[in-house]
């Protein structure tokens, strides 16, 4: 798995409300979640996306509440990967369950600014800012974990296996 594209960076505790605001919880329905991913912490933020963008956050990405709307509007709205400081352990779960590739790397994560071009290659766990060529590790998943993100969520890997 190999994800390249610009970082858009967000600082620490970035929570559940401002990833995606409770006001549109009166729906699940993914691409409806995308339109309002990150608004309440960059109001502008899915009109200037791409398709496979990075976001980069400090500590404690995801930390509110437990719900799973946050990692699907992330995924959603096309973003290929979240690398963070640290992440909020119930949004790591739901990341992993509905298939949404995070990375735990604080020297990423401290090293890579808004507008700079990433490359992350998850079978190696190497995290690159492209114009500097510099190289940063990554925590990488159990063989099972990696099935799950490729499989594109818990549900899916699931029906695979039978």
């Amino acid at each position: 798995m190999k994800f390249k594209g610009t970082v858009y960076k967000f600082g620490d505790d970035v929570n559940t409300d401002e990833i995606i605001p409770a006001r549109y919880l009166n729906t699940s329905d993914p691409k409806e979640l995308a339109k309002y991913c990150m608004e309440d912490a960059d109001p502008e933020f899915v009109e200037k996306i791409k398709l496979g963008d990075i976001i980069v956050g400090g500590e404690n990405f995801g930390c509110g509440s437990s719900r799973e709307h946050a990692p699907i509007s992330i995924k959603a709205a096309g973003i290929s990967c979240v690398i963070a400081k640290s992440f909020a352990r119930i949004f790591f779960r739901n990341a992993i369950n509905i298939g949404l590739p995070i990375f735990t790397s604080p020297e990423a994560a401290d090293n890579l600014e808004a507008g700079d071009i990433a490359e992350v290659d998850a079978t190696r766990g190497e995290i690159k800012k492209a114009k500097r060529e510099k190289t940063y590790r990554a925590e990488t998943f159990p063989k099972f974990i990696k099935e799950i993100i490729r499989s594109g969520g818990l549900m899916a890997y699931a029906e695979k296996q039978k």
